[in-house]
């Protein structure tokens, strides 16, 4: 008897030290977390943006900084967050991309297209965009990869050797860091969008995204992908688009048959013989024009000469604008991207977003040049992963502004029939405010829809269309028939 009661207090006795290193332990946990999110919440709150020079009063809060993403060479990927206008602790967080490759979501996504302010033409100040994205959405629009606007990388090779895989690894890492910082938006559902280019980051960082998911505990709440002239296969793309300049008499009859027979559109590098082809359709045959636009005025240079020296992304080269004087055009106005580059060059202006805190050794440019003329890897298509998009139940929109010749409407629709997708709501035109907005057709797993007159910056050229499409996509329901 006695011996069973000295067991019992030993058992007792160690159950009661189990339970006291378990509180201790989650008491150490706790502190821990709690630690975590006060750093988490310092870090946010450094960021946020008092007032950028220049700007309008706003009810909403943005955010700016720095995240970085690999301590090794010291990448940093620079980021602005716009939230919601109204209760923005009810609405999705929209990721925004720019392409180029090379391209600054700050130039384009925040300044010219969706964000809440628009740059006026001295760069001496901004104005309210009516049809900012923000009045549905928290907007985050991200610099990727290091060496486009703000980001940076203490390595300097890094600019001569870049491509997609470390640019979709790369957002990955920044996203899963900056839903640390703001934890208030881990449980948000997660929409990934962006133009051109991001026709190739947007799906790479979804599929970066799911392979995440895939393997931890807490997942990022991704529900959907919206991309607009989106790059997306290099045979049909090129196809599409040669097909485009024929079908709106920018090329000759016989132009376009030696563009047919002359180049092996699935070849990444086209033979001297095709690229000659392709130099006197620009130089010859297009004449001063827009290539993003074909019915739009280009932005003209001070002689009075347009650039229209651009290449077009089937080799993924900058259009190279040079120095257009600042002339307002009745509007859409070409020259845009130029205020950017005279605002955000600005001390104050950088000093206010937080922005160039490690004295980057080169100006802040719209579109970086080194990036884009080294860049390392390509997909050649980015069709299989729409597959296992569509497989993984994302919603997926695709859109195409239809004047725009340089990833023009006829490459999407040449790409996107390689899937092979059941019709669900057969092609319709969609309406705003009783006129035709564009055409739409609904697939299984894919919605595809065209904006009327728009060039390559949709929301750029046709604002109120964009926004009500981006609308119907946040509901998923398709585009208005009336």
């Amino acid at each position: 008897m006695a011996m069973g009661m000295a067991m019992c207090k030993t058992e007792l006795l160690l159950v009661s030290m189990a339970y006291i290193f378990l509180v201790v332990s989650v008491g150490v946990v706790s502190h821990k977390v709690a630690k975590e999110e006060e750093a988490a919440a310092a870090e946010a709150e450094a960021d946020r943006i008092t007032e950028l020079p220049g700007q309008p009063k706003v009810s909403f809060l943005h955010y700016s900084g720095y995240v970085s993403v690999n301590k090794v060479s010291g990448r940093a990927l620079f980021y602005w967050l716009t939230e919601a206008v109204h209760l923005p602790e009810s609405k999705p967080l929209v990721i925004w991309l720019n392409g180029g490759p090379g391209c600054s979501s700050v130039a384009y996504g925040a300044s010219e297209e969706i964000g809440p302010f628009r740059l006026n033409k001295t760069g001496s100040g901004l104005y309210l965009n009516k049809f900012s994205w923000n009045t549905v959405a928290n907007l985050l629009f991200l610099e990727t990869p290091a060496g486009v606007g703000f980001s940076y990388t203490n390595k300097s090779s890094d600019l001569f050797d870049t491509g997609d895989l470390r640019t979709a690894k790369d957002s990955l890492e920044f996203v899963i860091r900056w839903l640390d910082r703001f934890p208030r938006y881990k449980q948000r559902e997660i929409y990934l969008t962006g133009e051109s280019y991001a026709g190739h980051y947007v799906p790479q960082l979804a599929k970066e995204i799911m392979t995440y998911n895939s393997r931890t505990k807490y997942p990022i709440n991704l529900k959907g992908i919206m991309v607009g002239n989106a790059v997306t296969d290099n045979y049909y793309d090129n196809l599409g688009t040669v097909a485009y300049w024929w079908s709106h008499a920018m090329i000759s009859d016989a132009t376009y048959r030696q563009l047919l027979n002359k180049c092996d559109f699935r070849q990444e590098k086209e033979s001297n013989e095709c690229e000659s082809t392709y130099s006197y359709a620009m130089d010859q045959e297009f004449g001063n024009i827009d290539q993003y636009n074909i019915y739009a005025p280009p932005c003209n240079n001070s002689d009075g000469s347009t650039s229209t020296g651009a290449s077009t992304h089937r080799i993924m080269h900058l259009p190279h604008r040079r120095h257009p004087i600042f002339r307002q055009i009745s509007g859409y106005d070409p020259c845009t991207e130029k205020y950017a580059e005279i605002y955000y060059n600005r001390p104050d202006v950088q000093k206010a977003l937080h922005a160039n805190t490690t004295k980057i050794p080169y100006k802040w440019t719209a579109c970086s040049e080194i990036l884009n003329r080294n860049w390392n890897d390509t997909s050649i298509s980015i069709l299989p992963i729409y597959k296992e998009m569509i497989a993984g139940g994302l919603r997926i929109w695709v859109y195409s502004g239809d004047v725009d010749s340089v990833v023009p409407v006829t490459a999407t629709r040449f790409s996107l029939a390689e899937l092979k997708l059941r019709t669900k709501i057969p092609w319709y035109p969609w309406y705003l405010k009783k006129q035709v907005g564009g055409w739409t057709e609904v697939y299984e797993g894919l919605t595809f829809a065209t904006v009327r007159g728009a060039g390559h910056e949709v929301p750029l050229f046709k604002p109120r269309a964009a926004l009500h499409l981006f609308k119907s996509f946040l509901s998923g329901k398709p585009p208005p028939k009336a």
